[in-house]
This record gives structure tokens, C-alpha cells and sequence, in this order.
């Protein structure tokens, strides 16, 4: 992650990854963790009257508190970050189709995560591993309704600031 921040400033050349790097992984952290606050806080705010009887009254409001403002954040991450690393990046831009397609183009792999390229070239794995891209009409289909989601999870997240700004 040093060295991720000394690239983005200039002072460093851009990092090597393997086969996840450090937000993939806090990505995946982070989903536990609003689980377990939204999850639980979500419980609270749907039986209020049976957790009355473990908590004080004034839990079921700090509860309202952790729900929205968890969500809030989650939000926030997503676009910020997720937006940022999948679809904001110019050799990704306007997304990522690989979630779509299941393929990750060889050159993409060199480029991004060379010390897995090395590795998997350095166990012999690599050809064992590859496959066809997809034609025309699966790719087609697959930038479609990616760009579809993109536009709608934008569409949601300006919603989602304006409720926080106005309401």
C-alpha cells in the first residue's frame, strides 16, 4: 500500500500485484463488516420491542444511527473506491467486462498482476488456463447490461447524496 501511495504521488514506480491486491482484499474485509453492522442493526430496527428487552430504549435509536450512516458509507466506498478501480481507470474505463465474461485478457494480466503472470508462467499453469474470449454477442451482452448497471448504480448514488443532503 507504500508503495501503491508513492506511485500515485511520483516518487515510486506502480506497485506489482499478485493475484489480489490490497483493495480487493479490503474490499472483501469491508463486506463482513457491513454485514455485521447493517445485519445487526437491521434486527434491532425490525424488533424493536424484543430487543427492548436486552438493551435499553435508547439502543433502538443509536441502532437507526449505525443503520443509515453504515449504509452511508457503503455507498460511499463503492463509489469511491469500486468506481474508481473498475470503471474510472483508463484502461478499464467505461468498465471492466471481465465479471460479465469470465475471461481476463492475457496482456490485461501482464499489466496488472504481473507477479501472478510470473508465478503461474513459473508453475506451468498458464496455458492449462487459457480459454477463448467470447464472441461477439456475449461481449455485446456483456457491455450492454454492464454499461446499464454502471448508469443505474450512478443513477442510485446521486439519489443517495441528495437524501443525505436535503432529507
Amino acid at each position: 500500500m507504500i508503495g501503491m501511495f508513492k506511485w500515485f504521488f511520483g516518487r515510486g514506480e506502480m506497485p506489482k500485484f499478485d493475484r489480489w491486491t490490497y483493495w480487493e482484499k479490503f474490499d472483501f474485509l469491508a463486506v463482513f463488516w457491513g454485514m455485521a453492522a447493517i445485519g445487526g442493526s437491521g434486527f434491532m430496527l425490525w424488533f424493536p420491542e424484543k430487543f427492548s428487552y436486552l438493551f435499553p430504549g435508547g439502543m433502538i435509536n443509536v441502532a437507526a444511527v449505525i443503520h443509515s450512516e453504515q449504509a452511508f458509507l457503503a455507498a460511499i466506498f463503492i463509489f469511491a473506491v469500486h468506481f474508481f478501480n473498475n470503471h474510472l481507470v483508463p484502461s478499464k474505463f467505461p468498465l471492466e467486462p471481465n465479471i460479465f465474461t469470465g475471461r481476463y485478457p492475457l496482456e490485461a494480466m501482464r499489466r496488472e498482476r504481473p507477479l501472478e503472470y510470473e508465478r503461474l508462467m513459473a508453475e506451468g499453469r498458464l496455458d492449462a488456463m487459457k480459454r477463448e474470449g467470447p464472441g461477439f454477442w456475449p461481449q455485446l451482452f456483456a457491455s450492454a447490461f454492464g454499461l446499464a448497471s454502471l448508469l443505474l448504480g450512478l443513477f442510485l448514488t446521486v439519489l443517495i447524496f441528495l437524501a443525505a443532503i436535503f432529507y
